[in-house]
């Protein structure tokens, strides 16, 4: 028999809260992190609104600001959700073996230094080119290596390994918006297979800076609804218009169940079911009937043993555009059947926006609180409905509901699609 997979402790860092206590509260009662950039300034963009992270410093974990001082946003989250989460789990006063704890992550990349940029487009630009030697010498004398170095995406995981002593398999993968959702389907397989007893996994991201706005503007992702930030993420609403763009980290801890139970460490619930597959389609576009995500949700579904009929909630990908919102929808009535239009689906990133590589994680951590209050978080801003969209999106309020079982999904660019089942916990 494979072994399984329970998790041992949740942590996160992200608008709705500075821990996972504080962000389940806001998500029951329908608040939103979304307001105006400030980060930058935005005032010159189509999209000028963002969900940002405020009033949290890596002091409040305990550690040293100036070690962290040239490390990226997205590590610092990574490093204050890890705590949170290893301290809840215990695992480092277990006596496991560091080499049987490992670190997988799905992290975007760090930083972008525009100041120095800036200074080295200055001083390179002349009338009609420009002087690359001047350019790399500017470079050369204005740019931090340590700040540079955290553009590479594995550098968090890294981060988190030297933290905690695990010594482990040390994997970063970046498959866009499913990558915190992968890192955990992969870190799963790892304990299943008895190359790890335990494993810190989840993601970081932030792409709330000029180039992360610019690109996705470019690509009319992003809602214009400026004039309405807590109002501007609407998933399954007709007159959704784009996504909003979040930042933050999402971590658990996941344990093999029988080294979880010998030490009566606290268990949320299982890791049940892992499914991942590619739309092999286009960049940007999911596949129009949505076969990839019908793939990875049949896949997560029958990993856990389970069928259609059994799952008890949906926490959709649903990130407020045309496209992701009604193919989803639509993938959901092919999965479900009959039931595809009663099952509860909800998107909890019309609060807290798009977290990107760690949005999957997160999400996952919420369904892990529903299962645990028998809750269901709603879809705020739901107010025009959508024939294309006609599921059971829980509009607008919490709903108390038995729930055993969950799914979560994760699409991102390029393709890729993860659904995870979670599972209350039954010994």
């Amino acid at each position: 028999m494979r072994r399984r997979v329970v998790i041992t402790g949740v942590g996160v860092i992200n608008p709705m809260g500075h821990d996972v206590e504080t962000m389940w509260e806001g998500l029951k009662h329908g608040m939103s992190g979304v307001g105006y950039t400030t980060i930058f300034d935005a005032s010159s963009f189509p999209t000028q609104i963002s969900a940002e992270i405020k009033d949290w410093d890596i002091a409040q974990t305990g550690e040293d600001p100036a070690v962290w001082a040239d490390r990226g946003r997205h590590s610092r989250f990574a490093a204050g959700a890890a705590k949170q989460a290893v301290a809840e789990s215990g695992i480092l006063d277990s006596g496991l073996d560091p080499a049987r704890l490992g670190v997988y992550l799905g992290s975007g990349e760090g930083n972008q230094d525009f100041l120095s940029f800036s200074r080295m487009m200055t001083a390179a630009l002349e009338e009609k080119s420009l002087n690359l030697r001047e350019f790399v010498r500017t470079g050369v004398n204005s740019l931090r290596p340590m700040g540079e170095l955290e553009q590479e995406p594995s550098v968090p995981a890294g981060h988190l390994a030297a933290m905690f002593n695990a010594q482990g398999p040390n994997v970063n993968c970046l498959t866009a918006c499913a990558a915190s959702s992968q890192a955990l389907g992969e870190a799963t397989e790892i304990i299943r297979r008895g190359d790890a007893d335990a494993m810190i996994s989840g993601g970081t991201h932030s792409m709330i800076h000029p180039f992360g706005v610019t690109g996705f503007n470019l690509l009319t992702a992003l809602s214009t609804r400026n004039d309405e930030p807590q109002r501007a993420s609407r998933p399954f609403d007709r007159q959704r218009d784009g996504f909003v763009l979040g930042e933050g980290a999402g971590m658990v801890v996941l344990e093999e169940l029988v080294h979880a139970q010998q030490r009566g460490a606290p268990i949320y619930g299982e890791v049940m079911g892992y499914g991942s597959t590619a739309d092999a389609y286009r960049i940007t576009d999911i596949h129009p009937q949505g076969r990839g995500a019908i793939g990875c949700m049949s896949m997560a579904i029958r990993d856990a043993g389970l069928n259609p009929d059994d799952v008890d909630y949906v926490n959709a990908h649903g990130t407020s555009t045309l496209v992701n919102d009604r193919v989803e929808s639509t993938a959901c009535k092919v999965l479900f059947g009959q039931s595809g239009r009663r099952i509860p689906v909800s998107s909890t990133k019309s609060m807290m926006g798009h977290l990107i590589a760690a949005a999957g994680v997160t999400e996952l951590i919420v369904c892990l609180f529903a299962i645990r209050d028998n809750l269901l978080p709603p879809t705020i801003n739901y107010e025009y409905p959508d024939p294309e969209c006609d599921l059971d999106c829980i509009p607008n309020e919490a709903r108390p509901a038995q729930c055993d079982y969950a799914l979560n999904n994760s699409f991102g660019f390029g393709g890729q699609n993860v659904s995870i089942l979670v599972g209350r916990y039954r010994g």
